[in-house]
């Protein structure tokens, strides 16, 4: 079972400080293993330490994953429990979640990461040149402020 803390406000009326839950038609990151980096769908929770996760759409077999494995996005799908992978994908597919998760700060920040990973040793000395080039032009306008 989670526990939800409660906050009161001002006006003592209680808010929740989490937002996101472990439930079925949660949308996962995977975080370790051969499908680190892909989205995910909650399908069933299995017990107190792994869920049953699905998404055909990313490529991700249905397999059970310990919680630590995955990262909890704000986005879930509608979805009965144990449901078969085909309905998974067309719910999926029909949500847009994985165009919606690229469009977020998260999701931007690991397309960055990964295509930094992917440079050429030219294209990181580009890079480098680029960021001193820069760093003296701003170097320049902060010394005619001077």
């Amino acid at each position: 079972t989670f526990v939800a803390r409660l906050h009161f406000s001002i006006d003592k009326t209680p808010t929740m400080v989490f937002t996101r839950f472990v439930e079925v038609g949660r949308i996962a990151l995977i975080n370790s293993g051969r499908d680190a980096g892909k989205l995910c769908v909650i399908i069933d929770v299995v017990d107190a330490a792994r869920v049953l996760v699905d998404c055909p759409s990313t490529g991700v077999p249905r397999q059970a994953l310990k919680f630590k494995a995955i990262s909890l996005t704000d986005f879930t799908i509608s979805l009965p429990r144990s449901s078969k992978s085909g309905n998974v994908a067309k719910a999926f597919d029909a949500s847009g979640v994985a165009e919606k998760f690229a469009a977020s700060s998260w999701g931007k920040t690991l397309a960055r990461r990964s295509r930094r990973a992917a440079l050429t040793d030219f294209e990181r000395f580009l890079v480098k040149k680029n960021k001193q080039q820069r760093a003296r032009a701003i170097n320049a306008q902060l010394k005619k402020l001077k």
